[in-house]
C-alpha cells in the first residue's frame, strides 16, 4: 500500500499527518464550485468567494496604500491582512468543527495554496504551541506578491509580502487562541532566494528573527 504523500503544502515529519487531513478537506472544499451569471454569485462548497486578480491585491493596493500612510503602508497591508486571515480561518473552523490547534492551523497553508496566495514550506524549527513559545518558520514559493512586484516594477528595496505576512499570522492567531505577527526577512522580490517569514507573539518575535537569521547565515 502506498504511503500518501503531501502535495500542496511541505512540513516536518511530525506534522504531516495531521496536514494529510487537512488537504483532503480542503481539497473536497474547493471541488464543489459553482457560478451563477444571473445573480452575479459564485460559491465554494456553499460559501460565496470572489476573484480578484493577483496584481490588484498584491502590487496596486499596495501603492496606493503608499501614498496615503507612507512609510506605514507595510503595516497597513498588514493588518488588513490579518484581519482577513483571523475571519477566514474563524468560518473555516466552524464550517468543520475543527478542534485541535494544529488541526485549525493545517487547514491554513493549504486553504492559502488553494486560494492562490502562495505555497508553504514549514521549516525545522517550527514550534506551533498554545502558549508564548509559540513559534513558525516557513517559506513561501511563488508569494503572489513577490511575484507582482517583480512582474510589473522589477526588484524592490524592502520586502513586499505584507499580505501574505498578516494573513498567514491572522490564521495562526485564531487557531491557537494568541496574538501572533509575522516578520518577512527575506524576498524574492527583494532578490532573496525565497519568501521567508518568522511567525511569533510580539514580544517574541525579534528574539527568534535573530535566532534564526544566525542560524541561516542573514545579515
Amino acid at each position: 500500500m502506498k504511503t500518501k504523500k503531501l502535495i500542496s503544502v511541505k512540513c516536518p515529519p511530525e506534522l504531516e499527518p495531521v496536514f494529510l487531513k487537512a488537504e483532503k478537506l480542503v481539497k473536497n472544499f474547493f471541488s464543489n464550485q459553482k457560478h451563477d451569471p444571473n445573480k452575479a454569485i459564485r460559491t465554494v462548497s456553499g460559501d460565496r468567494y470572489m476573484l480578484i486578480r493577483a496584481e490588484a491585491l498584491g502590487y496596486h493596493i499596495r501603492k496606493s496604500a503608499e501614498k496615503i500612510v507612507g512609510r506605514n503602508a507595510g503595516m497597513f497591508i498588514f493588518n488588513f491582512g490579518h484581519a482577513i486571515g483571523q475571519a477566514e480561518a474563524r468560518g473555516f473552523h466552524k464550517k468543520f468543527k475543527l478542534k485541535t490547534p494544529n488541526e485549525k492551523l493545517s487547514a491554513g497553508p493549504v486553504h492559502f495554496n488553494y486560494a492562490g496566495f502562495a505555497f508553504v514550506n514549514l521549516l525545522p524549527g517550527c514550534n506551533p504551541i498554545p502558549n508564548n513559545d509559540y513559534v513558525l518558520v516557513y517559506d513561501h514559493p511563488n508569494s503572489f506578491e513577490a511575484q507582482m512586484q517583480l512582474k510589473l516594477e522589477g526588484k524592490s528595496k524592502n520586502c513586499v509580502c505584507h499580505l501574505n505576512a498578516g494573513y498567514s499570522s491572522g490564521w495562526c492567531s485564531e487557531s491557537y487562541g494568541l496574538h501572533l505577527i509575522a516578520k518577512e526577512v527575506t524576498c524574492m522580490a527583494r532578490g532573496d532566494k525565497q519568501c521567508r517569514f518568522v511567525m511569533a507573539p510580539p514580544d517574541k518575535i525579534i528574539e527568534h528573527i535573530e535566532f534564526f537569521k544566525k542560524k541561516w547565515g542573514l545579515k
